[in-house]
């Protein structure tokens, strides 16, 4: 997909996660924001990006994973262990990388950014749940 379509689909997520979501929901969509930006300034130039590990991407992602892990912890729902589990599978593709410095550059980069759209689908969801709940409750409480 094209990086255009990711920046557009992260600021749609993280707009809605921000305004009908809640802290978990917003933590999550903070988290891939400021990710994605650190990311961008972090990777190899063009000409060499993952033809080796990208150590500062590899930092970042853990960094992310600890995050999505400290998230599913306080969480009262299960949403998160989803998005902690999907960001410790992109994580280990800078293990894979590191491994083996032979792998093709654009399996190691679709390895490492793959799973960032269901995460993103994930964060949706999880929002859209968050606000059928609320109302469920509003008119429980207003009934």
């Amino acid at each position: 997909m094209t990086p255009h379509l990711y920046w557009t689909i992260l600021t749609l997520t993280c707009l809605y996660a921000g305004i009908a979501g809640g802290s978990d929901e917003r933590s999550v969509a903070i988290v891939c924001l400021v990710a994605s930006v650190v990311t961008a300034f972090v990777l190899s130039p063009w000409g060499h990006r993952y033809s080796q590990l990208e150590a500062g991407e590899m930092v970042v992602d853990l960094a992310v994973f600890a995050s999505f892990v400290l998230v599913a912890l306080r969480s009262d729902r299960f949403w998160p262990l989803w998005i902690a589990g999907l960001q410790l599978t992109s994580s280990l593709a800078h293990l894979m990388k590191g491994m083996n410095l032979d792998l093709v550059p654009q399996a190691y980069a679709a390895a490492t950014k793959f799973w960032s759209y269901p995460i993103l689908l994930i964060v949706i969801i999880g929002t859209w749940r968050r606000q059928q709940r609320v109302r469920r409750e509003h008119r429980t409480h207003t009934a």
